[in-house]
């Protein structure tokens, strides 16, 4: 069987927190870390090293350059230019994000890549366009971690206030993974009963399904000004999606997806539903959307589209 390798490009909070992950998770055979501060990459691998020696089995860690990715599988971008300043969005990071990602991505590709770019770098649907451009790869290719987090976390919500496992509950949110981001109420469900049916049922009362959505939106914030930054959450982001590439489960997630048609859009990446297989992104699912919802999507989608002119 062919070794599973995937390659984290950017050492810092987030690309540490993942490789740890994966090194807990145990399902692949090598990762390979890439930064520009190599004492600070070097030290990570010889943590991480020590992690995985614990583990059953064995899992090589190494570091290389970008650009030496022929025999990668999956690469994935977390590389930023710095942390965000106080009262900053995840789109103040576009400018020096994309000028780093412009850098790479063209080398990846001289290197000889054909694997699966995974984005976890924000923001998040921008750059995940503009690597799928730079790249030149197939769009079922290069998909970003989008919503995907968000949509965990609004199930991680109602599972509190319903005191039910999360897994059982089929909540989304769509959009950018910013701002504009929205839940989709009308095909949301706990065992086929709308979510606030089922509430009423079990709690006697509805939830205030605005205020979950919004919280949903606004936590990553919330830690991030609580502890400097967020890694964990991102890094379990990651993996799961890995995971399900690599199985090719064939379980859909809502992940960033360069559109061609769905939902009415081109030109852009956006979070929307998404089938994984091994070869990457093998369907968009589009959900019949309420007319309230369609118009979010499609502000969203132009919030997206105005920052990709920039770049």
């Amino acid at each position: 069987m062919k070794p599973r390798k995937v390659m984290i490009i950017g050492a810092g909070n987030v690309g540490s927190a993942a490789a740890h992950a994966f090194v807990n998770q145990k399902f692949v055979e090598e990762l390979i870390l890439v930064d520009l501060n190599k004492e600070r990459v070097e030290g990570n691998r010889k943590d991480l090293a020590d992690a995985a020696a614990f583990m059953s089995g064995k899992m090589d860690i190494s570091v290389r350059e970008a650009s030496d990715c022929a025999d990668v599988d999956i690469a994935v971008i977390t590389v930023t230019a710095g942390p965000l300043k106080e009262g900053q969005t995840r789109l103040d990071e576009l400018r020096s994000t994309s000028r780093i990602v412009a850098s790479i991505v063209p080398e990846m590709m001289k290197g000889g890549f054909k694997g699966i770019f995974l984005i976890a770098t924000n923001p998040c649907d921008i750059i995940t366009y503009q690597v799928w451009k730079l790249s030149g790869l197939p769009r079922e290719q290069v998909l970003g971690t989008g919503v995907w987090l968000d949509t965990t976390r609004l199930r991680r919500l109602l599972a509190e206030k319903l005191d039910i496992a999360a897994q059982s509950i089929d909540a989304f949110i769509l959009g950018e993974h910013g701002d504009s981001q929205f839940p989709v109420w009308s095909n949301s469900s706990i065992y086929g009963k709308p979510v606030n049916e089922y509430s009423m049922e079990k709690l006697g009362e509805s939830l205030d399904l605005k205020l979950i959505g919004e919280t949903a939106r606004d936590t990553g914030f919330e830690i991030y000004h609580q502890k400097g930054c967020t890694e964990y959450g991102i890094a379990g982001t990651i993996v799961e999606i890995c995971r399900h590439i690599f199985s090719g489960s064939q379980r859909a997630l809502t992940v960033s997806c360069v559109l061609d048609g769905e939902y009415g859009q081109t030109g852009l990446a956006i979070g929307v539903p998404a089938v994984l297989s091994q070869n990457g992104v093998k369907e968009i699912i589009s959900l019949k959307l309420n007319e309230q919802e369609q118009q979010a999507f499609d502000h969203s989608a132009a919030v997206i589209k105005e920052n990709i002119k920039s770049i």
